[in-house]
């Protein structure tokens, strides 16, 4: 009788070396196909998603890449007005950026006074039935950057109905608002704005996204803290988990 070889044995692959190789390679697997996690890192996004929030971001709604390319291996449908997608800075392609989609290849973007205007109509922004989402941000996070004299009172919580989908933004009180445009997104590319309007690097500094550097739309926050621990700061504080953000959905 011929004995197997020991790659092939059963006790090799559950209880073995390969054991741990096939959980390493399904891990990898999902993480470039499907889920990959992020941690917001700035406010530009406020107050959808607040600083220190952990998200799970949805690489499959889209399509497939080829792996470690820009290429895609197959696509299933492409990013809509309203969703918010993660990814490569196009200046730094090490760099990860996550936005709002506000304009498709076609659209005619313009900014002014706080309004977004598309193919020239202003986008409807109201006031919010309540200011549940608004209630979350805290004065610590407008002070980035050194900007220790910005607080949340100095901004206003509005609700931007872009194409049917609602979703909160911010402005600053009394600011001076630059204008931007008219600009006519090219076939490819995309343009994405941050939720905090005032405080956002977006398409309105270093232009267009093309859709080729997007990893996917973010899903879901699974967990997230006001403060990380101070050695090892991508490991939330335990003590100042925000439970009420645990399986909130990215709007």
């Amino acid at each position: 009788m011929v004995k197997n070889s020991h790659w092939k044995s059963k006790h090799f692959w559950t209880e073995g070396w390969g054991s741990l190789g096939l959980a390493v390679f399904v891990a990898l697997f999902i993480r470039w196909a499907f889920f990959e996690a992020y941690v917001i890192p700035s406010g530009s996004m406020l107050p959808s998603l607040l600083i220190h929030d952990h998200i799970f971001v949805n690489k499959f709604t889209y399509g497939i890449r080829v792996p470690f390319s820009e290429k895609w291996l197959v696509k299933f449908s492409e990013p809509q007005p309203g969703e918010v997608v993660v990814f490569k800075y196009p200046q730094d392609m090490s760099t990860f950026f996550i936005k709002r989609v506000v304009g498709r290849a076609g659209d005619r973007i313009y900014y002014e006074k706080g309004t977004l205007y598309i193919n020239d109509q202003p986008i409807e922004k109201n006031p919010p039935m309540g200011n549940t989402e608004f209630e979350a941000v805290r004065d610590k996070d407008f002070q980035e950057n050194g900007d220790v004299f910005d607080s949340k009172g100095n901004y206003v919580h509005f609700i931007e109905n872009l194409k049917g989908k609602k979703h909160s933004i911010l402005l600053r009180k009394g600011e001076i608002y630059d204008s931007f445009g008219p600009v006519t997104v090219p076939e490819g590319h995309l343009f994405v704005m941050g939720d905090n309007r005032n405080k956002s690097s977006d398409s309105r500094y270093w232009g267009f996204l093309p859709e080729q550097n997007i990893l996917g739309r973010a899903s879901i926050v699974w967990l997230s803290c006001e403060e990380t621990l101070p050695v090892v700061s991508f490991l939330c504080n335990p003590l100042t988990i925000r439970f009420n953000r645990f399986f909130h959905l990215v709007n």
